[in-house]
């Protein structure tokens, strides 16, 4: 039996890669003569880094950068060898889980550190990046990062205005004369699932600033400057879309890999997909594997499983899901190529027992045992 295995991590308790071997071992003790290829899988957000440089050939890179609030923080990226693409998770540098609940302001933090990450990568010779861009803290639409690779944002006074969004209060010009020249020659892939434009009642300030701290004043500021921010932009690039479906992801950062670099959006679990190759794995087995911690009617808004699902249904491979938590609504799943999925708890336990990692990986691999077992029989 030829089996491909790509789960996404049990968020607190399993890594990507631990919950694919749990499966792998499954089913190499029931048979050991299967052929069982493992690959690390994320939706673009935290874990990309992890999964790509996991199954191709990378190196490591740890940079210091300024944080959200201007904190040296230690970020990590990857370099692909292969294609020397930086992979760049934003919220290593700008990221939410940076900054206390108590200092969550968006008028106050930057996506800097971003931009330096992208500047490191573009000196040591990168020219492609991947970008997760999940988890920002920040919502000053990607002005910090690109203040980082040489834009200057100014008043009307030509001084550089404050970092953060309140910064964007007094921008009254972009001055691009001192862009990092390399620039213009790299392109971006950013791993992006929402749609929403930079302003308006959805953009980024009435959707997701809320949860980084911005009061309804906050909101209704942010959300006019930004919208000025867009208009001064237009005047310099035509690929200034403020309407653009991404536009307003992580803060408007979208709205600046869009108007200023070579960017496209895309669903980061495709853009994981496509990159580690997965695909030729598939195509010669005999089944899928796949899941994630939770399955539920949101797994199929873009998720990682789902994507596994519609790249096995392609080549007409069954698909299975081994999941921690599987809700009342998961069904649905059904329909987007997930033949059958399966809790992996085995009893009534704490959630502090159902998720220790020792725990979790022992459910995981007795169930896959018993469902290979059932597909074993049914094959014979």
């Amino acid at each position: 039996m030829r089996v491909v295995v790509a789960i996404d991590s049990f968020k607190g308790s399993l890594s990507s890669s631990q919950a694919g071997n749990a499966v792998k071992d499954a089913i190499i003790r029931l048979n050991k003569n299967s052929d069982v290829f493992v690959s690390s899988l994320a939706d673009g957000g935290e874990g990309t880094v992890a999964a790509l440089s996991s199954v191709l050939d990378s190196r490591e890179v740890e940079v210091s950068v300024n944080g959200p609030l201007l904190r040296t923080v230690n970020a990590k990226y990857c370099i692909l060898k292969n294609t020397n693409t930086a992979v760049i998770e934003m919220a290593s540098a700008a990221g939410i889980t940076l900054v206390s609940e108590n200092e969550r302001n968006p008028m106050n933090t930057t996506t800097y550190g971003v931009g330096e990450l992208i500047k490191d990568a573009i000196n040591k010779g990168c020219r492609r990046f991947i970008v997760g861009i999940g988890g920002s803290a920040t919502n000053d639409g990607g002005t910090g990062m690109l203040r980082a690779l040489g834009y200057e944002f100014l008043d009307e006074n030509n001084n550089p205005i404050e970092l953060g969004a309140k910064g964007l209060a007094c921008l009254s010009k972009i001055d691009t004369s001192k862009v990092m020249s390399e620039l213009k020659e790299c392109t971006f892939n950013i791993a992006c699932d929402v749609t929403n434009p930079l302003c308006g009642e959805n953009g980024c300030s009435a959707v997701f600033a809320p949860q980084k701290g911005a009061t309804p004043e906050m909101i209704a500021d942010m959300d006019r400057w930004l919208k000025n921010y867009a208009m001064l932009a237009n005047k310099i690039t035509d690929k200034a879309d403020a309407e653009h479906a991404g536009a307003g992801a992580a803060g408007g950062l979208g709205f600046a890999f869009l108007a200023f670099t070579n960017a496209k959006l895309k669903s980061g679990v495709d853009i994981v997909l496509e990159e580690s190759g997965i695909e030729k794995y598939i195509e010669s087995a005999d089944i899928v594997v796949t899941g994630e911690g939770r399955l539920d009617s949101q797994t199929v808004m873009g998720k990682a499983p789902i994507g596994v699902a519609k790249l096995a249904k392609k080549h007409g491979k069954r698909v299975i899901a081994f999941s921690g938590c599987v809700t009342d609504d998961a069904e649905i799943c059904n329909d987007y190529g997930v033949d059958a999925f399966f809790s992996i708890l085995r009893g009534v336990v704490s959630l502090e027992e159902a998720l220790d990692p020792a725990n979790a990986y022992d459910n995981l691999t007795a169930t896959a045992y018993q469902v290979f077992r059932l597909l074993e029989l049914n094959d014979k």
